[in-house]
């Protein structure tokens, strides 16, 4: 098994960008020789427990045997009319993003992952599925890949469709292995490898609230975006409310690093929801709608900071309840930046795809999940947003440099007539040195110094969608917002290696 890191599709059907990998690690090997063995894999090829999921896995040959490489998944839509489409979709993705990275898949693997419905049997979802295996292996060959094996996961048993001998199988299907207790668990478990449970998990906490506190939640927006709007669309209020939400947020990002650590996932989100106020969510929100105030959001990165501020985005992008669904994106975005920056590629696409899903056009979130999809390394995004937060700090340091301040008075330090030390400028003066640096167009950076290049968003400037030109005022009024064939060998191959 390869430890790589694989690519996904989103979490909505029709957003995929499959690609290839470049990294072989030969330290950890496992050869994986039978469908019992492949479907045990499934989990620890993506890092998670794939539900309601068509997965297609690319084989390149090594020496006779096959080696994993790209993986590309989407939901598996309701429709069967739908089937053949996404399957061409997948397969198209998959090969052809392999072949952008120059390692063109010779192989397939093919499974889909669904659970039964009240009253269905695993058996009945097998059947029901085959004319969607039928298509994968048919578009695969249009692209003269093959698929070796197709197998079906279904309330803890699987089935082959590709077994060749007649009765081989029991009809009922076979039964899984126990999480965790074969020996590519117990490899991977080495490389370091976790399986993050189901992507459903993992979105919940990123998703609105669905609780009582969600009407107090939708006042304090409602009372935020009354106050905070008209500041943000006047060209120098917005520097000051800019300001104000990052003030505010490193508030909270220390409170957040200084709170007790707590064990599971579902009890540090709670933990999280209790340290933060309605009316500082509804602020930190409404204030991350401009995108210049985003981008310097987006420099806690790395360090000490990434992890209380990939929290804090979490928390906001649950606090985006009801009309509110649209600004989810921009928290959204900070929480994919962070963890993609900090190696977590699959909540990195989650939460952009989740992005994408309440934004279509939120311009960053595109392109850092273009980017991550294609495995690029995010250094490159890092050293940018390390390069503006340097440049700013020399401006403040030259500004605090300056002999005199426009007031009059002098930066701390300073000494007045006689060697008597010099007033510190007040924090009046201070805001008036921001207005007028402001209204000269000279504050941080220039605006189209921005990470996506677009204009700063505000809740008045959402993109207009095409056949309408509606902008966003408000979260109310404007957001959209015998076990034989286990135990067969794989036709056509010795054996798949990869690295546990």
């Amino acid at each position: 098994m390869t430890n790589h890191s694989e690519t996904t599709g989103s979490s909505e059907n029709g957003d995929i960008e499959p690609t290839a990998y470049d990294r072989h690690g030969a330290d950890h090997q496992v050869t994986l020789r039978t469908p019992a063995e492949l479907a045990d894999a499934l989990p620890y090829l993506l890092g998670y427990r794939p539900e309601d999921s068509i997965v297609l896995v690319a084989l390149h040959d090594r020496g006779g045997r096959g080696r994993f490489g790209g993986r590309a998944r989407l939901g598996i839509p309701a429709g069967a009319d739908d089937w053949e489409p996404v399957a061409r979709q997948l397969a198209h993705g998959l090969v052809t993003g392999s072949e952008r990275r120059g390692t063109r898949p010779e192989q397939m693997i093919a499974y889909v992952c669904q659970e039964p419905a009240p009253g269905e049997s695993g058996r009945e979802v097998m059947e029901r599925l085959r004319p969607l295996v039928q298509n994968l292996r048919t578009e695969c060959g249009r692209l003269d890949v093959t698929v070796i094996e197709a197998l079906c996961i279904s309330d803890g048993r699987f089935w082959s469709y590709c077994c060749p001998i007649e009765g081989c199988c029991p009809v009922d299907g076979s039964p899984m292995g126990l999480p965790g207790t074969s020996v590519l668990a117990a490899a991977a478990t080495y490389a370091g490898l976790q399986v993050r449970g189901t992507l459903r998990e993992l979105r919940s906490r990123l998703q609105p609230w669905e609780t009582a506190a969600v009407l107090e939640q939708e006042a304090a927006l409602d009372a935020a975006g009354m106050a905070l709007v008209p500041r943000i669309l006047d060209a120098v209020d917005r520097v000051d409310v800019a300001q104000e939400t990052l003030d505010l947020a490193q508030l909270i990002l220390s409170r957040f690093a200084a709170a007790e650590p707590v064990s599971g996932a579902l009890q540090s989100d709670l933990r999280d929801d209790e340290l933060l106020a309605h009316d500082e969510a509804a602020t930190l929100i409404l204030g991350l709608q401009d995108r210049t105030t985003r981008d310097r959001a987006a420099e806690w990165m790395e360090g000490d900071e990434a992890v209380p501020a990939l929290r804090l985005w979490r928390a906001l992008a649950r606090r985006c309840v009801g009309p509110y669904g649209e600004h989810a994106a921009a928290p959204l975005t900070l929480a994919g930046w962070v963890a993609w920056s900090t190696g977590d590629d699959l909540e990195a696409r989650e939460a952009l795809a989740m992005a994408l899903g309440a934004d279509p056009d939120y311009l960053f979130a595109r392109l850092l999940h273009q980017a991550c999809n294609e495995g690029l390394d995010p250094e490159s995004i890092r050293r940018c947003l390390r390069a503006e937060r340097k440049d700013r700090a020399g401006m403040d340091a030259d500004g605090a440099g300056d002999a005199e301040a426009t007031d009059g008075s002098v930066p701390r330090g300073a000494s007045g007539p006689g060697g008597i030390p010099a007033p510190v400028a007040s924090p009046t003066a201070s805001r008036r040195r921001r207005r007028a640096r402001a209204a000269d167009g000279v504050e941080g950076r220039p605006r189209s110094a921005e990470l996506d290049g677009s204009r700063p968003r505000t809740p008045a400037q959402g993109t207009a969608r095409p056949g309408g030109t509606r902008a966003r005022t408000s979260g109310k009024n404007g957001s959209r917002r015998h076990d034989t064939c286990s135990e067969r060998p794989l036709p056509g191959s010795n054996g798949i290696e990869g690295d546990g």
